[in-house]
């Protein structure tokens, strides 16, 4: 891991934890914490898993492109990292794709992307784990020590237990539904990605820089400008441009 300052690290802590908020957005929040894990471990890329009603997990969040495809291929294959933790609540620690046989479709998708190790690390409160965050490597010898599995495990609950905390004192409802409302509308999200990406001829991680760009400029939530990309096609000309 990356030498970090204490003084970064509690900020992380603190912007991990903060979902008391008015204006909170779930696919915000996830979008940050797969960018500061991946910034702090000095990872290639990071994702997230979430359970849904039925205890399946299902792709929310990633820190670009590449990791969202794979993400969604572990989804569609039911096997590799996040499942294992997901499964066991335990972290998978410093997993060589080139040597590991435990995933073998994951593992082949994964080398194909250019990744070579990965870690995962159950997001749990408790007993309960409500989902798993990747974190993909693209070299091999980059293994993680104590004090890394630590930071990040820590950083991973903090998460789960902001969600947790978000749901219980904003809403009331119990945290499946909540989960499984987002993601509803992550499809919404992934559609009005695709349409900005085709009509500027621009890759899907600026696609969805713009989108996110405008919605934080308007102050709307990521799921309500999807939606107003979506019935408006005149919109998309402007969010290039932020």
């Amino acid at each position: 891991m990356t030498t970090v300052s204490a003084e970064r690290l509690s900020r992380i802590f603190v912007e991990v934890a903060d979902t008391l908020v008015d204006d909170f957005d779930l696919h915000d929040f996830l979008h940050m914490l797969t960018v500061r894990t991946a910034d702090l471990v000095g990872a290639s890329a990071v994702g997230i898993l979430l359970a849904d009603q039925r205890g399946q997990l299902r792709f929310m969040a990633a820190s670009d492109e590449q990791a969202r495809i794979l993400e969604i291929f572990q989804v569609q294959v039911s096997e590799g990292p996040c499942f294992d933790a997901y499964r066991t609540a335990q972290p998978v620690l410093n997993a060589d794709l080139a040597q590991d046989v435990r995933w073998p479709e994951f593992t082949r998708h994964a080398l194909g992307a250019g990744f070579r190790s990965v870690h995962a690390f159950p997001m749990r409160v408790r007993q309960e784990v409500i989902g798993a965050l990747n974190v993909f490597g693209s070299t091999v010898g980059g293994n993680f020590d104590e004090a890394d599995v630590l930071i990040v495990q820590a950083l991973t609950d903090v998460a789960a237990i902001a969600l947790l905390q978000e749901r219980a004192v904003r809403r009331g409802e119990v945290l499946t539904e909540q989960l499984q409302g987002a993601l509803n509308s992550r499809v919404i999200i992934e559609q009005a990605k695709g349409a900005i990406s085709q009509a500027h001829d621009i890759s899907i991680d600026a696609a969805f820089t713009a989108l996110r760009g405008y919605s934080r400029r308007t102050n709307r939530k990521l799921t309500d400008v999807a939606q107003a990309v979506l019935a408006n096609p005149g919109l998309i000309a402007a969010l290039p441009r932020d």
